[in-house]
């Protein structure tokens, strides 16, 4: 399935403090398993996946930022335009956790104030690790309206549902008119061949 097929072009951008699974959710939610020997995201990096939700075909521009500080001015610049941010803290990292207010800030202030936003609690599977329950978890993203989810990129446990759940909360939003489908659909570039006023402005050195 192309692009030119899809109905709708969303972009998420994958946001959280460094070392809490974000590239591994990534990779397991395109690939479908698993990643071993992750690299640490330097920047960012983009991934793309064609999906089909509620009879509607769409692209998912996914883009992977770093956590850590050096690169915060950096990143900061790609949040434009994005309507969904999936934000990923570790339920073994107490520091992960604390950061998700900064971190929603930022989704908030750099993209737009409708950014809708999911938690995700990631690595689960440790269990015996954990320091922030779920409980907790879900009482903070109650207090600051956002959605949440747990899951494992480990064992893959909820990955595809934290993505998915996303999707349907934008479309649902795009059925009550709250986001303008207009702004969204697919939109290709074409070549544009410049006329002679323009190619006199050209430089021929």
């Amino acid at each position: 399935m192309t692009e030119e097929q899809c109905d709708y072009v969303f972009k998420f951008i994958i946001i959280g403090n460094g070392n809490c699974g974000k590239t591994s959710l990534l990779y397991h939610y395109t690939h479908g398993k698993s990643i071993t020997n992750v690299k640490q995201t330097l920047g960012v990096e983009f991934s793309a996946k064609i999906i089909q939700v509620k009879q509607k075909k769409i692209k998912m521009q996914l883009w992977d930022t770093a956590g850590q500080e050096r690169y915060r001015s950096l990143t900061k610049g790609y949040y434009r335009g994005a309507l969904g941010s999936l934000i990923v803290f570790d339920v073994t990292n107490s520091d992960s956790f604390e950061a998700l207010k900064e971190w929603i800030k930022c989704a908030r202030d750099f993209s737009k104030p409708s950014i809708q936003i999911i938690i995700i609690g990631n690595k689960i599977d440790l269990e015996k690790e954990r320091v922030i329950s779920e409980q907790c978890a879900k009482q903070f993203c109650q207090e600051n309206d956002v959605l949440y989810i747990e899951t494992s990129a480990n064992t893959g446990y909820q990955v595809n549902e934290a993505f998915t759940q996303i999707t349907i909360k934008l479309l649902d939003l795009l059925q009550q008119g709250v986001i303008d489908g207009g702004m969204i659909k697919p939109k290709f570039l074409t070549t544009k061949q410049p006329d002679e006023k323009e190619k006199q402005q050209q430089c021929n050195c």
